[in-house]
């Protein structure tokens, strides 16, 4: 953890399961400060009687900021000082986002823009925006201003040289708040059938810590306006399901089918055809750089566009499809699970 010895960090959107994630992750290292950047005091509260409970010599690093990244001058307040940055507020839920797309708009496009331009004015030296595999070919609101997002975070990197500007993408997080797992060990804990959307739906599957690993690697080998994606396995809901009835006791023959919800696609894609056009393999990693061409375009009619790469889109379909056995393992390793395993066995 070199680069962040003795270093500010702002993690806005930083109550969630990712800033937590970074939290367990960073505070008990050399980094100097954490800023934990949100609007509700409760979770800000719970949070902070949290980590002064299980890490008690290292609570005084974590510092928390009231504010909206909607409203620039609280962003602003909160920026002095401040090294770097993971930008994970963001409203995520795909149904309440179709209901409200305006109040996706405002969060997820206008918040990032209040957050890069106070990063900018403010000097901080590196920020990693998070974002999300349904802003690729997006047929629903919480996607399209993802995409948006993206685009906001691409161009604003071209206004300055002094602070980088990255993006990371990925897929379902396993367990992180508001996710599908936790419902169902609480419906097989009710003793009742857990319920699916559609079972041969296929999403891409990560854990928390490979989230951070993803936002990490945009940050150390990332170039401004970059989109950094991982290589992340997939498996159909249904094989998520059955795993989660093997791991807590559930019955897979009672599985309840409930249907498509608003906004939702049979499978995500985390690069698209015209991405992979000049996308960089980097092992576990894709690397998208921005396009960094000016606005003149009248010389792209005597210039014919460079080879294409011959990679294709990546989709939860065409990637590592899991078995059972292979996601009840995923799942199994995870501490959430693990903790909620030893609950059940008291």
């Amino acid at each position: 953890m070199g680069l962040f010895t003795n270093k500010t960090l702002l993690i806005t959107g930083g109550t969630g399961s990712f800033g937590n994630a970074v939290l367990n992750r960073f505070l008990k290292t050399d980094i100097g400060e954490i800023r934990i950047f949100s609007r509700d005091e409760k979770k800000q509260d719970d949070m902070r009687h949290e980590f002064q409970a299980k890490m008690p010599e290292y609570a005084e690093k974590l510092s928390f900021y009231i504010g909206d990244v909607r409203d620039l001058s609280s962003v602003k307040n909160a920026m002095h000082g401040v090294d770097y940055i993971f930008h994970a507020a963001a409203l995520k839920q795909v149904p309440s986002c179709e209901f409200f797309p305006i109040e996706a708009v405002k969060t997820n496009v206008l918040g990032t823009e209040n957050v890069l331009t106070a990063a900018i004015e403010a000097g901080v030296k590196n920020v990693v925006c998070l974002s999300t595999d349904k802003a690729a070919y997006p047929v629903n609101a919480m996607g399209t201003s993802k995409a948006m997002m993206e685009k906001v975070i691409v161009a604003k990197s071209r206004t300055t040289k002094e602070t980088k500007i990255c993006c990371t993408r990925y897929g379902n997080v396993m367990c992180s708040r508001g996710s599908v797992i936790p419902l169902w060990i609480d419906q097989i804990r009710a003793g009742n059938p857990i319920t699916l959307t559609e079972p041969t739906m296929t999403r891409f599957i990560m854990s928390l810590d490979e989230a951070v690993d993803l936002v990490l690697f945009a940050f150390e080998h990332g170039e401004s306006g970059d989109i950094l994606v991982q290589k992340a396995p997939a498996c159909t809901i249904q094989t998520q399901a059955e795993a989660v009835c093997e791991l807590f006791g559930g019955d897979k023959e009672k599985i309840k089918v409930i249907g498509i919800r608003h906004g939702e696609k049979m499978y995500e894609t985390l690069l698209t055809n015209e991405e992979c056009a000049h996308a960089i393999d980097m092992g576990n990693f894709y690397r998208v750089p921005c396009d960094k061409r000016g606005l003149n375009y009248d010389k792209y009619f005597s210039k014919g566009d460079k080879e294409r790469n011959k990679l294709t889109e990546f989709n939860s379909n065409n990637t590592e499809l899991l078995s059972v056995e292979q996601t009840k393992a995923k799942i199994a390793a995870l501490a959430y699970i693990q903790e909620e395993l030893k609950k059940d066995a008291k």
